[in-house]
């Protein structure tokens, strides 16, 4: 079964333990890390993290949206991530290489992720030791964007990639994911969806998460 990720990005920052708490059904904790370099925005950082850890035992994907997250993988592994996404745009390969072994010696699961402009066939040096690869369905930064359809055909490519390489490795899909864009998500070979508007802008956010999970059901 398909598995949900709410992203804390949409949600009511001066009421964040309660909003956590309103979508503890889900499988997923997302946590969007922007720096302002990597992306034109600054989110949280990891004293946040670790005040999460400490108030919820929801599994923690933690999606570093920085520079040379190499610098931080350490930080943010003892924070409490479970899971740490790494963009292969934000540094050399051998750095990004670099991260990924930090995660494997703090015991946390591994991630790459993709922005539109990158090509599936760039998972290739890292496929056989991930637990997951992330496809942005937008251009990482904000919140709220519109699902770009074209992102479909990366996904089915990473999927494929997945399948002959690594077929325990999960597919993460993240932006514009909503009822009405997650079907052709799961279709296209997603099983795990971030939904940050769709959930906290539903008037009841943990309906909102079952209705995407009925999204995988209803196919």
């Amino acid at each position: 079964m398909v598995k949900v990720s709410p992203s804390i990005l949409s949600a009511d920052f001066c009421n964040l333990e309660r909003d956590i708490g309103r979508v503890s059904g889900a499988d997923w904790l997302h946590v969007d890390v922007m720096d302002g370099m990597f992306v034109p925005n600054l989110t949280i950082g990891v004293p946040v993290v670790q005040s999460i850890r400490r108030h919820t035992d929801m599994f923690l994907d933690v999606h570093l949206m920085i520079d040379k997250p190499a610098r931080y993988v350490d930080q943010f592994c003892k924070a409490g991530a479970d899971l740490l996404s790494v963009h292969l745009e934000a540094d050399h390969p051998v750095r990004i290489a670099d991260a990924l072994r930090a995660m494997e010696a703090n015991g946390v699961k591994k991630a790459v992720a993709l922005r539109p402009i990158t090509s599936a066939r760039a998972v290739l040096p890292y496929i056989e030791q991930l637990d997951m690869v992330l496809v942005m369905t937008v251009e990482p930064g904000f919140g709220g964007q519109k699902f770009m359809e074209s992102q479909l055909d990366t996904i089915r490519e990473v999927r494929a990639l997945i399948d002959r390489y690594n077929p325990a490795c999960e597919l993460e899909v993240d932006g514009g994911v909503a009822p009405g864009t997650a079907e052709r998500v799961i279709e296209a070979g997603a099983t795990v969806l971030v939904a940050g508007s769709a959930v906290y802008g539903a008037e009841d956010p943990a309906r909102a998460v079952e209705n995407l999970r009925r999204g995988e059901e209803t196919g």
